[in-house]
């Protein structure tokens, strides 16, 4: 059990014993960023004011009465101010997390617990007609490092990328590969109005018509219903392939035309009209999302009898439901905001709790270079890739940069920065931390020393090595904030921050130094230092090498 969590039960027990109140609010405990106010702080005091209906600082010294302190390993306690209570920790209870990481190893940081809640994440589900681009690999970055923090926290998580194989686009795609095998067997054809003009879409008819000029002969329906499902196999091949080597995986594809194969459209839709939020008008059906936020009703079917684009939508929700899921996470681009409402009201029509859905809104990524917004790319004309992204600065940049930031915010992309090998990058910076430990173990092992726990801590003291200490004892509790907030950008920002403890230790002391009881100790630190830099890094997708 880390310190914070320790103060927070003892606090929570000398409250029940010392405060005559029914619920007990939930108990804060910070890290002061004045180092002189101790090692940690609460304001609990004073939010118990109006439920105790006493002084803050009356409150406050009834409660740390009631503390062990020695049990605690709290060196020294003062109320400050209107009440707020400031430990100061024993270096003990500080350098107890060097054996609890080294023993924990890789699992340090992860909860496990008894009753898993099981979560669906939904993320990335571009359409199959094309290469992913920017914004997917931001829906990407954060969906992956999302769905690992959730797994970390101790929550039943899976992964899943719907695929939107039964729209409009989708003959969109067909007849723009039917115009362009006609255009590679020297026929004169134009693609469609709405039809894609990628490279890989001209790539996909001159193969075919390479190697099955016979397709020409078939009627109309057949042949485009056969590059239907070669269109969306080929794409499909290329987005999983682009994810793989982005280190994103999935433990589901999921296909929208299997709704329809498994009748799961007409369950749906029979579902919500037996739960009564439909109506008829103006020939067509009509859903009363309106009875659950939205801002006005959506059609479900029109008035020539075929689907909108959500009936296959609450189709979908409707099978995740039926899964068993407790939680329902979409990752949503921009464009989708709309979304939001009307689809937390078909879980409602559906019969079930909508905030059992939970929908993230992905804001738009500029990519910037050199002072200039980059719009194109520079080979093909077209919007960046994610192949190109990947190819231009790396797997791990691309993946910690698309992650350090809140999803709900716009985010600058700056390529130079992420390019660049100096402190100013922080993925950089983070990694470079962890190869200087690695190679400061490999000379103490060359000189003699391994890590050997059996010779005690208690010769750490310098000020900066218990600040790297309180850091490393904090990421547990980090990671269940991020995973509790839905807040991939915690732990990047836990990750430079460790890094930039680290840093400041060893500018200020030598690992490697003549005493060599404490040579053994900081030797044990900076490895648990490794392996929660390790941890975090492992989260975001992003590599911890041993040299740079």
């Amino acid at each position: 059990m880390d310190i914070k969590q320790q103060l927070q039960d003892a606090l929570k027990v000398a409250v029940t014993e010392t405060q005559n109140i029914e619920t007990i609010p939930d108990i804060k405990i910070e890290i002061p960023k004045d180092k002189n106010n101790g090692d940690f702080s609460t304001n609990l005091a004073m939010v118990l004011t109006k439920l105790a209906r006493k002084n803050p600082r009356v409150i406050a010294e009834e409660l740390v009465d009631n503390l062990d302190k020695e049990a605690l390993s709290i060196e020294s306690v003062d109320i400050a101010g209107p009440g707020f209570i400031n430990f100061k920790m024993s270096s003990a209870s500080l350098t107890n997390i060097i054996d609890r990481v080294l023993e924990e190893k890789e699992n340090y940081g992860r909860t496990v617990r008894d009753d898993k809640e099981s979560i669906l994440i939904e993320f990335v589900s571009a359409n199959p007609t094309g290469a992913l681009h920017i914004g997917h690999a931001r829906n990407a970055a954060v969906g992956e490092t999302l769905a690992n923090i959730l797994d970390f926290a101790g929550y039943d998580v899976s992964r899943e990328y719907y695929i939107n194989d039964a729209g409009n686009q989708i003959n969109n795609l067909a007849c723009s590969i039917d115009a362009r095998f006609f255009q590679a067997l020297g026929e004169d054809m134009s693609l469609p109005e709405d039809g894609y003009h990628g490279k890989d879409i001209k790539e996909i008819g001159v193969e075919l018509a390479e190697r099955h000029p016979e397709y020409k002969d078939l009627d109309d329906e057949t042949r485009i219903k056969k590059f239907r499902e070669l269109g969306v196999e080929y794409e499909m091949r290329n987005l999983k392939q682009d994810l793989a080597d982005f280190g994103v995986h999935f433990d589901n594809w999921f296909s929208e035309m299997s709704l329809y194969e498994k009748n799961e459209v007409e369950a749906a839709l029979e579902a919500i009209k037996a739960n009564g939020f439909t109506y008829e008008e103006d020939g067509a059906l009509w859903l009363r999302t309106t009875d659950f936020k939205d801002d006005k009703d959506r059609v479900l079917i029109k008035s020539d009898g075929s689907y909108t684009y959500l009936m296959p939508d609450i189709a979908y929700h409707y099978d995740k439901l039926e899964r068993g899921f407790d939680t329902l996470i979409n990752l949503f681009g921009a464009d989708h905001h709309g979304y939001i409402n009307r689809l937390k009201g078909a879980i409602g029509a559906l019969g079930q709790d909508p905030e059992r859905l939970e929908i993230e809104i992905m804001q738009m990524v500029r990519l910037i270079e050199d002072g200039k917004e980059v719009k194109m790319s520079k080979r093909t004309g077209n919007a960046v890739t994610l192949r190109e992204l990947m190819e231009l600065i790396g797997v791990d940049a691309a993946r910690f940069f698309l992650a350090m930031r809140s999803a709900d915010t716009p985010f600058d992309f700056d390529l130079s920065l992420a390019k660049s090998e100096s402190s100013e990058n922080p993925v950089y910076y983070v990694q470079y931390a962890h190869a200087r430990i690695c190679s400061i173990l490999r000379q103490a092992k060359e000189q003699g020393f391994e890590i050997d726990t059996t010779k005690g801590y208690d010769v750490i003291e310098h000020p900066q090595a218990l600040e790297l200490l309180k850091k490393i004892g904090s990421f547990p509790e980090i990671v269940k904030n991020a995973a509790k907030n839905r807040a991939n950008q915690r732990i990047t920002n836990y990750v430079q921050e460790l890094a930039s403890e680290f840093h400041k230790f060893y500018n200020q002391e030598k690992v490697l130094g003549e005493n060599e009881d404490k040579t053994y100790a900081y030797l044990a630190m900076i490895e648990a230092t490794r392996q929660t830099i390790e941890n975090a890094l492992r989260l975001v997708g992003v590599s911890a090498p041993e040299k740079m």
